[in-house]
């Protein structure tokens, strides 16, 4: 079977591939792999999860293959309503590079003393228009003041989110490690749960 991964960012799609590939009789594919140039959808919902599953449904009817879609985005308790479910959109913006959205993100957060922060993630698989299914997942850790890992394209917040209870961050944490804690890892285990019993 084949499923298409329905995201245009590559830090998403490299870590929902490496937690999905080995699992025998699918293949991944991506919105790359679409002869036809598919226009991104609005996100409309007010929730993760309404995100997500329009994003599945819509790249669903687009591509006709079984798709998951993913909406995730970041909550600070200093930038309370700021972030959420417009993380890439807010601050400078979705069309701002990895440096310049973080860039910006860290001037923002340069006087704030509360560096709590909470990653959410919904993923949305669906495998026909009656088979549908949703996983959420968080994890909750504390944003660097300073960071000398390299940015990972996609996600620049990986190279400052300390999950809770480690003392790396999610960017020097091994595959492993981060897919068991991190709320992508969380949803996409839930999702992976599904995908080894078809």
């Amino acid at each position: 079977m084949k499923l298409c991964i329905a995201t245009g960012n590559a830090g998403k799609l490299k870590e929902i591939s490496e937690f999905l590939g080995t699992i025998k009789n699918i293949k991944l594919i991506s919105l790359a792999d679409i002869p036809e140039k598919i226009i991104d959808p609005d996100e409309t919902g007010e929730t993760f999860q309404e995100n997500a599953l329009q994003k599945a449904l819509y790249y669903f009817h687009k591509t006709n293959f079984p798709t998951l879609a993913e909406d995730s985005g970041i909550i600070i308790e200093a930038l309370k309503g700021e972030l959420g479910i417009k993380t890439r959109r807010w601050g400078a913006g979705e069309k701002a590079s990895d440096e310049e959205w973080i860039d910006f993100f860290l001037q923002r957060m340069e006087k704030e003393t509360n560096r709590n922060a909470c990653f959410f993630a919904s993923a949305c698989l669906v495998l026909s228009p009656e088979e549908i299914y949703i996983f959420s997942g968080k994890s909750e850790g504390t944003i660097l003041q300073y960071s000398s890992v390299p940015l990972t394209k996609g996600i620049p917040l990986s190279s400052y989110f300390v999950p809770q209870g480690f003392q790396k961050t999610f960017t020097e944490l091994s595959t492993d490690e981060k897919n068991k804690i991190s709320h992508r890892g969380k949803a996409i285990g839930q999702v992976k749960k599904i995908l080894e019993q078809i």
